[in-house]
């Protein structure tokens, strides 16, 4: 029987979780009214089930995100939320604390979320051990590591393949709280690793002025999901429940094509969900919001990471600029 190969991809709503199906995605990750690492992305149980309907259809997969750290008062609601979860055909949920583990729960299938610092075979055996179908692996490692890993245990495997890159390790962020009142652990990240910095050295001189000190460049694992399969990934995420609809389609549809070209005529490995995928555009990493791309770790850290100059965008290179006018500019390009 040939193992299936998934691509996740964000939800930040109904919508771009049907958008994202289109685009070829084998299973989509949403947030739920509470307890997701993204405020700003949450969605009514209603939307969540309409969601499971429509992904169904093509025997793609949900999965729910509670991937805060609770508090003790919060327990009983986050309980009753799960079941509610489970009685709508939720595939699965992705956490982050511990506690849910021990909740009287319904048969639910729980993945560990990348925020439970998976990072040895050691630790995510464990977690297998103790009830855990997927783990999501922290993005900070190499193909060697990852593979050790899989030897180890025959739990799923998920790794980040496309999207922002956070400074703090497996995105366990504690600056945010540091600075105000905004905890990323409990889904309100301030983004202080995207804001400019000066960097002094011991007798007061300023070495770096006004500099993006910590942010860091989007990754990009596109082209090396062939070693990842060899490693034992099964699942290939992209981050962003936040963007918006364009980056979600265009980075699904680049991956979902990019993938198929490697299954085409495969007997070990299939995709993970059933119909076909149809394009009205060429897709293409660059046509997506980017802070320029980086490799990160899988090959072990050869280049620069870091996206200093601006947080921002960089945006597609369209033509060179000849002249500046009062009312516009002048451009030469070579697209239409």
């Amino acid at each position: 029987m040939r193992k299936k190969i998934e691509i996740l991809a964000p939800a930040k709503n109904l919508y771009q979780g049907m958008a994202a199906i289109n685009a070829g995605a084998d299973a989509v990750y949403i947030g739920a009214p509470l307890f997701g690492a993204r405020t700003n992305a949450t969605n009514s149980v209603e939307d969540i089930a309409e969601m499971v309907k429509y992904a169904h259809l093509f025997k793609a997969q949900v999965f729910v995100v509670i991937n805060t750290i609770l508090y003790d008062n919060e327990l009983e609601l986050c309980r009753k939320l799960i079941y509610e979860l489970y009685d709508i055909g939720v595939d699965a949920l992705i956490i982050q604390d511990m506690a849910i583990m021990e909740m009287d729960l319904p048969p639910i299938v729980i993945h560990a979320s990348t925020q439970a610092n998976n990072r040895d075979a050691k630790h995510v055996k464990f977690l297998k051990d103790a009830g855990m179908k997927r783990v999501v692996l922290a993005r900070e490692l190499n193909l060697d590591q990852v593979r050790e890993i899989s030897e180890a245990t025959d739990v799923e495997l998920e790794f980040f393949v496309s999207g922002a890159l956070c400074v703090s390790f497996s995105g366990n962020c504690y600056m945010s709280i540091a600075g105000g009142e905004r905890s990323a652990n409990r889904g309100s990240c301030a983004q202080n690793c995207r804001l400019p910095y000066q960097l002094i050295d011991g007798t007061g001189k300023t070495l770096i002025a006004n500099s993006h000190l910590l942010s860091i460049k989007d990754l990009d694992l596109s082209d090396q999901l062939p070693n990842l399969i060899e490693a034992g990934v099964t699942s290939f995420k992209i981050e962003g429940r936040l963007k918006d609809i364009v980056y979600v389609k265009n980075n699904t549809s680049y991956l979902r094509k990019k993938l198929d070209a490697f299954l085409e005529n495969n007997n070990k490995f299939q995709k993970a969900s059933s119909g076909r995928t149809f394009y009205n555009f060429e897709p293409e990493m660059d046509r997506s919001f980017n802070r320029g791309y980086t490799d990160y770790f899988v090959n072990k850290r050869k280049e620069k990471i870091g996206s200093w100059e601006s947080p921002k965008s960089q945006g597609q290179l369209i033509g060179k600029l000849l002249e500046v006018r009062t009312n516009g500019y002048v451009i030469e390009t070579t697209r239409n």
